[in-house]
């Protein structure tokens, strides 16, 4: 029987937390959070959990609740995460985090400090985990995550592979302003940074907003759609792994689109996402000081993450309920060119609070990334050290996939010659 230490009760972990509750093979899951509140109304729909409030930035805090688990799930912003890692290799015990974590690799670095921070992460704790007999695997959401295991399973059907698009458009949209059903803080921070691509076999920076994608996806009734390049872990966990495990893939890209990428792009444009303070001229013509992005974030409302919140926003009405998750994988297969689309299938919003009382982006984030716990408490999980999701085994890719799909979590695949 394992005891699982689940930190942060927002939508994933939350979600994540409701799940293991009703593995067998889970004994106790031990619900961490700052907000008491947020932990209280988790434990008490809950069989198997107990509640702690818990100030993170201190790793003995999360040492002390940490004692004798067999898997700590981290679901904490990203700030965090160092001193979990930390705290399982302590305590010796297996690590999921659905991100990774910064402030590994050495600021000087610049823009290359994100890259070198994800091959500390491989190659130095990797080395410790494998050490205590343990494992960990970071990026284990939805993107990253469950796309990840998706795509592995799209370009295993190539000999070769030339070009990934892992293309991402959320088209929920409430009545009330609410652009972001996650994080705003993790939403905006990601929307005004440069993001990854995998290009010619290496690993770039693109602007925000750029090298748009248009595609009209079945899904969506054909609608013409446009995606745009976003700050993602997936072109930097796979352009790294290219070779072993994406028939050496050369270039490798993640576009995003939606209701938040259009609130975003003005922002992001007009200087509103700058984190640096600035000077300007009040209406009282006084001069004044402000960053942009605090009094920005400021605005934005917080991602409901309560039952009552989430059937509260359904019934005031719905403006759109659809979105995209589709993976593009071009190469060759028996000496032509090809390509294998991968059209990823979850249940919107409505749907998915009729069938678990969650949000979609809690559904099908929460439970892609409860999929990789499944995998540690059932023992599947037999590498040692520290991978990325789209390192698992075939094997592995293959159990994930069945049981996203008793989720209601498909895909169909699609091959068209070029």
């Amino acid at each position: 029987m394992k005891k699982v230490l689940v930190l942060g009760t927002g939508a994933q972990g939350s979600t994540a937390a409701q799940r293991l509750d009703e593995e067998p093979n889970v004994s106790e899951i031990i619900c961490a959070d700052y907000d008491k509140k947020a932990v209280d109304e988790l434990v008490k729909i809950m069989k198997k959990g107990k509640g702690v409030q818990l100030d993170a930035s201190k790793k003995e805090n999360i040492v002390a609740v940490a004692q004798g688990v067999d898997l700590i799930v981290n679901a904490l912003p990203l700030d965090y995460g160092k001193n979990v890692l930390e705290t399982a290799i302590e305590v010796k015990s297996d690590y999921q985090d659905f991100a990774a974590c910064e402030d590994i690799a050495d600021p000087a670095l610049g823009d290359d400090q994100w890259v070198e921070g994800i091959k500390i992460m491989y190659d130095e704790y990797g080395k410790r985990f494998k050490e205590i007999g343990k494992t960990a695997i970071i990026g284990t959401g939805s993107a990253p995550g469950l796309i990840c295991v998706f795509t592995r399973k799209v370009v295993n059907n190539l000999d070769s592979c030339d070009t990934i698009n892992m293309m991402v458009y959320e088209g929920v949209e409430a009545k009330r302003f609410l652009p972001y059903w996650w994080s705003p803080l993790v939403a905006l921070s990601d929307m005004c940074e440069d993001a990854y691509a995998f290009e010619n076999g290496e690993i770039i920076r693109t602007t925000p907003f750029s090298r748009p994608l248009v595609r009209r996806f079945p899904e969506m009734d054909g609608q013409e759609v446009v995606m745009v390049e976003h700050a993602h872990d997936e072109p930097v966990y796979m352009g790294l792994n290219n070779e072993k495990f994406f028939k050496g893939a050369q270039n490798i890209y993640f576009k995003y689109g939606g209701v938040g990428i259009d609130f975003a792009r003005p922002l992001y444009r007009s200087g509103l996402l700058s984190h640096e303070e600035c000077e300007y001229k009040g209406r009282d013509g006084k001069m004044h000081k402000a960053v942009p992005f605090d009094l920005v974030l400021a605005h934005v409302p917080p991602a409901p993450k309560y039952h009552d919140e989430v059937e509260e926003i359904i019934n005031e009405g719905l403006v759109a309920d659809t979105g995209a998750m589709v993976i593009e994988c071009y190469g060759k297969k028996g000496g032509k060119d090809v390509l294998f689309e991968g059209h990823v299938y979850a249940p919107g919003l409505v749907d998915s609070f009729k069938k678990s009382g969650l949000s979609a982006e809690m559904y099908i984030t929460g439970q892609g990334g409860f999929l990789f716990s499944k995998l540690f408490v059932n023992d599947k999980i037999t590498q040692h050290g520290l991978i990325s999701s789209d390192m698992l085994n075939d094997e592995q890719v293959d159990q994930y996939i069945k049981w996203a799909n008793e989720l209601d979590i498909t895909m169909e695949l699609v091959e068209k010659p070029l």
